[in-house]
């Protein structure tokens, strides 16, 4: 098997096997990552370069806005598509008008949602590894003979 392929299926194996949480911050650095390198193509003058990086920023940014939930996510989700759906008019503008300053909005923001998502998902998987090791430390003392006091 070649390389590509070995690669090709690591990536693949990798994006089945993470949580979603995870997968979801690696789709806001790929979305920061191609809106950056529009922005870059347009500054130096490679308007091909351009259009493929923003069509490939479009498409990650649709695919958040189609998978949000509004029946668990509530006025978070509604709040969410609103600024994705900014983000695709932001991108398209500075696509037609060749103009920087809407790619860096964009990438302003998806930074900020990134950086709260990551917070999010540290204090979720730390209050979880809290909750795993009290359980772990009952279920050890009970191993020991030891009652668990609270």
């Amino acid at each position: 098997m070649s390389y590509a392929r070995h690669l090709q299926t690591y990536r693949r194996t990798h994006t089945e096997t993470i949580d979603s949480a995870t997968l979801l911050i690696m789709l806001y650095q790929g979305a920061i990552d191609f809106v950056r390198q529009a922005r870059e193509s347009l500054a130096r003058n490679n308007m091909a370069d351009k259009g493929y990086f923003v069509m490939k920023a479009l498409a990650i940014i649709s695919e958040l806005r189609i998978s949000l939930d509004v029946k668990v996510g509530g006025d978070v989700a509604l709040n969410l598509e609103q600024l994705y759906l900014f983000m695709l008019d932001q991108l398209t503008l500075g696509n037609l008008n060749n103009d920087p300053e809407p790619f860096t909005q964009v990438i302003e923001l998806l930074a900020i949602l990134k950086e709260g998502w990551t917070e999010a998902v540290m204090e979720t998987r730390k209050q979880g590894m809290v909750v795993a090791q009290r359980k772990q430390g009952n279920s050890a003392n009970h191993e020991h003979g030891f009652a668990a006091r609270a």
